[in-house]
């Protein structure tokens, strides 16, 4: 990573559901002051659930397009509205 190049990695957790309507519901708690941990754990069915939908760091590359495009945009602890990939349906959360 480059001095100063702060955009070259991010830290995000999702959940991945494969319903649009199920995604709403859980971005409507999110909204209301659910815990993201704990509804990925309930809900998301990437094996990234068990660690509460954390991925860890990635770079640019390594994610499908809309996710990473997504990811990189978001602030610090903010959360994302509904990301539709051949996977289904995330909510991302950048937590670095």
């Amino acid at each position: 990573m480059k001095h100063g190049d702060i955009m070259s990695k991010v830290k995000a957790s999702h959940i991945l559901v494969k319903k649009r309507s199920q995604a709403v519901a859980i971005l409507e708690e999110l909204h209301g002051g659910a815990n993201f941990a704990e509804l990925a754990k309930k809900h998301s069915t990437c094996p990234s659930a068990k660690k509460g939908g954390d991925l860890g760091f990635f770079t640019r590359g390594q994610m499908v397009k809309a996710f990473e495009k997504t990811a990189f945009s978001l602030g610090k602890g903010e959360i994302s509205g509904l990301v539709k990939t051949e996977f289904g349906y995330h909510i991302i959360k950048r937590t670095s």
